[in-house]
C-alpha cells in the first residue's frame, strides 16, 4: 500500500475530487451538502493537518489535537478505491500519530444519516459518546481508547 504523507498545495485539486466523490452518495439523504464538501482544505494543508495516500491521491485524513485526544476531522476514500482497506489504513495511521504525540484517545464525529460509517467505526473499536446538532448537522460523536 502506498505510504501516507503530508498533503501539499499541489494535492488540493485531488483532495477536492476525493472528498466530492466520497461524500456524493449522502447528498440525497441530507438537506444540505455534507460539511466536508464545503470545506476549504488549503488551510489544513498549510497547517500540516491533512494527510493523503495514493498516486494519484485516493484517500485522505485530517487530524487535529484536542486536549488529550487526536481528532479525526475527516477521513475520505475515493469510491474507486473503497473496499480495499484504505479507510482502515488511514485510521490506523491516526492511531500511530496519536501514540507518537503521547495521546491515548481518538475522537471523531459523523452525520447521523451516515449509518454505514457508524457501523464501520464501531467495528474498528469506536464507541458512541453522544449526539448533538452543530451548524445544522445532526452529529454522532465517537471515541476510541488506545490504552
Amino acid at each position: 500500500m502506498t505510504p501516507v504523507r503530508l498533503a501539499t498545495p499541489a494535492d488540493l485539486p485531488a483532495i477536492r475530487e476525493v472528498v466530492g466523490a466520497a461524500y456524493a452518495r449522502y447528498l440525497d439523504r441530507m438537506d444540505r451538502p455534507p460539511a466536508p464538501m464545503l470545506a476549504d482544505y488549503a488551510a489544513e494543508v498549510e497547517s500540516g493537518q491533512l494527510w493523503v495516500t495514493g498516486e494519484p491521491v485516493t484517500g485522505l485524513i485530517e487530524l487535529t489535537e484536542h486536549g488529550d485526544r487526536l481528532h479525526v476531522a475527516n477521513v475520505a476514500v475515493h469510491p474507486s478505491a473503497q473496499g480495499a482497506g484504505l479507510g482502515r489504513r488511514l485510521l490506523e495511521f491516526a492511531e500511530e500519530q496519536a501514540r507518537q504525540r503521547g495521546l491515548d484517545r481518538l475522537g471523531l464525529y459523523t452525520n447521523e444519516v451516515m449509518t454505514e460509517n457508524q457501523a464501520i467505526y464501531a467495528r474498528l473499536g469506536y464507541r458512541e459518546t453522544g449526539r448533538r446538532t452543530e451548524d445544522g448537522y445532526q452529529r454522532v460523536y465517537m471515541e476510541k481508547d488506545l490504552r
